[in-house]
């Protein structure tokens, strides 16, 4: 089969569904090609399977990139309001959870299902099953797929990043980016669980499934979220937000008990030793960790009758509000919600995702250099840069 197109959008992931519908709404004959047997795939697994489509509180500074204000132009021209206008105008009952992050109430399914039927009535056509081998351009793109072959004088890169391999990650937008001489940013896993190190694995991994609310530092950035202890490190919402910001070798900085003053009670004529530490210091964490924590920071008496001086106490304080991990790895692109870095934004246009070197070829989602936080973010990127390049196409 030869055929012809407008535009041909590699990857239907929330990317390029988005930009395949909106280039469809202008009267351009898509063709999306898609290497799984099901369109959305990421998107139904996304958020336990209930699919965090967006967060209302989506601005810039909710993402990193080489160039922070690259992802301005997208952000601000299609909205999460644009998106829920979306959802609703297809009936999906939605919720707010937390901090401003959407979720479907019944079922990720929905979101999928809507975009396939916004392609349909787009007329875009979908291709599963698709096994790329070759894409080239001379005056138009051309790909081969197997016998197939699919031109167009604009093709669309939306095949997504690295991360969860076992769902059919590869680099292939990647490669492809430096196949047409475009720079691409050094990638890594982010919003990823974080490895102990030996020392620290032997003291916690046995308490696997506790949790807290803490801050967590790496640098400048910082997030006061949950954390959870695993049977290998740490994980939660607190060290998957730090974890696309840290870099190996790094400590994190770790407040255990944000804005409390665990030794109040002991300065205050209470008791000042390590029965009264652990009392106060289980009402802050959960009792296993604190009394865990608590055997291998506390400060060693020096007073009698094992009574803490002020000084001490002092130290106690401050360690508790400035646990330093410095954990041996991350858990890798097989546990990473995504990937940062990518294709390098200096080649691309803010407004269109085109690059500047190829007419005609175009970077969408996460194989751009732009990552989001946790909540809904990474999905508002999708939806405004497959937007972007789809009105432009």
């Amino acid at each position: 089969m030869i055929d012809k197109f407008d535009a041909v959008v590699l990857g239907a992931g929330a990317a390029g569904l988005m930009c395949a519908i909106e280039a469809g709404k202008r009267g351009r004959r898509v063709a999306v090609l898609e290497r799984a047997e099901r369109p959305g795939k990421k998107i139904l697994i996304s958020g336990g399977g209930r699919c965090n489509f967006t967060n209302i509180y989506c601005q810039p500074e909710y993402f990193l990139s080489a160039n922070p204000h690259f992802a301005k132009s997208a952000l601000a021209r299609y909205t999460p309001a644009d998106f829920i206008a979306l959802v609703e105008k297809h009936g999906i009952p939605y919720h707010e959870k937390t901090l401003g992050q959407l979720f479907c109430d019944r079922s990720a399914n929905e979101i999928t299902h809507m975009l396939e039927e916004e392609c349909q009535a787009a007329s875009v056509k979908t291709y599963l099953n698709v096994n790329i081998r070759e894409v080239q351009r001379t005056d138009e793109f051309l790909v081969r797929a197997g016998a197939d072959e699919f031109h167009a004088p604009a093709l669309v890169v939306a095949t997504g990043g690295l991360s969860i391999p076992k769902m059919g990650a590869t680099s292939f937008g990647y490669d492809l980016a430096r196949q047409f001489g475009l720079r691409v940013q050094k990638m890594r896993p982010a919003l990823v669980p974080l490895l102990f190190g030996a020392a620290d694995r032997g003291h916690y991994c046995d308490l696997a499934g506790v949790s807290a609310e803490v801050v967590v530092a790496s640098g400048e950035q910082r997030f006061r979220e949950s954390m959870l202890l695993t049977h290998r490190g740490l994980s939660g919402p607190a060290i998957l937000q730090i974890s696309s910001y840290w870099n190996k070798g790094e400590p994190l900085h770790i407040d255990l008990a944000p804005g409390r003053n665990v030794t109040a009670g002991l300065r205050d004529g209470g008791a000042r030793n390590i029965a009264a530490a652990r009392a106060a210091f289980q009402g802050v964490l959960p009792k296993r960790f604190a009394t865990r924590w608590l055997d291998l920071h506390a400060p060693a008496t020096k007073g009698v009758k094992d009574t803490w001086s002020t000084q001490e106490l002092d130290e106690f304080e401050r360690r508790v509000h400035e646990w330093m991990v410095v954990p041996a790895d991350t858990e890798g692109y097989g546990k990473a919600e995504v990937t940062a870095g990518g294709v390098d934004t200096d080649e691309l246009s803010s407004k269109t995702m085109e690059a500047g070197k190829v007419r005609g070829l175009f970077f969408i989602g996460e194989v751009v250099d732009v990552t989001g936080h946790l909540g809904g973010f990474n999905f508002q990127w999708a939806w405004a840069s497959g937007a972007a390049a789809g009105r432009s196409v």
